[in-house]
């Protein structure tokens, strides 16, 4: 794929979807918060996009952000972190989220692929039930978890 994505609103991405299925292109859904971007970060994408014609990336929004993480992230707003992924080479489309998990988004768009970075495994994939009963393939990729946003937020902060 060359080129960078862009930040679209739901519809935008299921309409272009839509095109990209009648071009007989697959389509790899990635997600997660990309808080303080980091090289593991490219590399999960980077792999993920090799697996389809097409990444999408799905990242939480600012309140999701704040449930999952604690209430002093994101570090980054919502819009600067979509629109960094969306610059990403790899990535098609990013799109932000509000829901606890993507499985909303799964159900709307039924990519050929949800991608999930190694700290998860098959089995602990929040959506992988969901993803199962649509015929969505789950692959982990992406580099061994030794890159952390929490880490670099520590180093910053002389916490190590």
């Amino acid at each position: 794929m060359s080129g960078a994505g862009q930040v679209v609103s739901r519809d935008e991405l299921l309409r272009q979807a839509a095109i990209w299925r009648a071009e007989g292109k697959t389509i790899a859904l990635a997600n997660g918060l990309f808080d303080l971007v980091h090289v593991g970060h490219l590399r999960y994408l980077e792999e993920a996009a090799t697996l389809a014609d097409v990444l999408v990336v799905a990242i939480n929004d600012d309140a999701s952000a704040r449930a999952l993480k604690g209430e002093d992230r994101p570090l980054v707003p919502q819009h600067e972190r979509a629109e960094l992924i969306a610059g990403f080479r790899c990535v098609a489309a990013a799109i932000l989220f509000g829901e606890p998990t993507v499985e909303v988004l799964l159900r709307a768009l039924v990519p050929d692929v949800h991608c999930k970075g190694t700290d998860y495994t098959a089995e602990t994939v929040p959506e992988r039930e969901t993803a199962r009963a649509l015929g969505i393939r789950v692959a982990i990729t992406g580099d061994p978890k030794n890159h952390a946003t929490r880490d670099l937020i520590a180093q910053i902060r002389g916490v190590r």
